[in-house]
């Protein structure tokens, strides 16, 4: 006898996901986080406002799906690979203090705050926001080039990395200048 699993309520549509997460990063690079509403997003995306909340609970985490997906700011989730391992990394941070200066640390603020609640966005954004394998690569690179020592955890260095610039991003104000410059060294050593 074969048993089959039926999950309760309305069955979730790939076409709708995809069509919702398309119209969230339009919509974002258009009017900015700030603007972004859920129902700019299901009109955009000619759904239901009720099929968005049924996958995600708020804007942030649809932003964080994706930011997750590729779908959104793919500029700052890896850095340049010129050789140069400290001027790829203080460019890096420097754009995005740059965009945390230019409206993005209300995003950054948000996503925070949808971590907390739902540590699985928290989880989702560790692997889009640095902590991933595209920073991961550029160590792996640099190492490579002797730039970066092989016993160095390369993990522990992206979350050191990342988590400055996250409590950045939570300061009020614009970083000071040169501050990229000073964090990477911090974090390099």
């Amino acid at each position: 006898m074969q048993v089959s699993e039926h999950r309760r309520g309305p069955v979730r549509s790939e076409a709708a996901r995809i069509a919702i997460l398309e119209a969230t990063a339009r919509l974002f690079e258009t009017r900015g986080y700030d603007q972004l509403t859920m129902e700019g997003i299901a009109a955009e995306a000619h759904v239901g406002k009720q099929t968005i909340y049924r996958w995600w609970p708020s804007k942030s985490a649809v932003v964080a799906d994706c930011m997750v997906e590729g779908l959104l700011l793919r500029e700052y989730m890896s850095p340049p690979d010129t050789g140069d391992l400290r001027v790829d990394l203080t460019a890096w941070v420097d754009g995005i203090l740059t965009f945390l200066e230019h409206g993005g640390a209300s995003l950054v603020k948000s996503l925070v705050a949808a971590a907390i609640d739902q540590p699985s966005i928290g989880d989702r954004l560790g692997e889009a926001l640095g902590i991933n394998h595209l920073l991961n690569a550029r160590l792996e690179s640099a190492i490579d080039a002797g730039q970066f020592s092989p016993t160095r955890p390369t993990q522990s260095f992206a979350r050191a990395l990342v988590g400055a610039i996250v409590l950045l991003a939570l300061a009020d104000g614009p970083a000071e200048p040169g501050a990229a410059g000073q964090l990477v060294d911090a974090v390099l050593g």
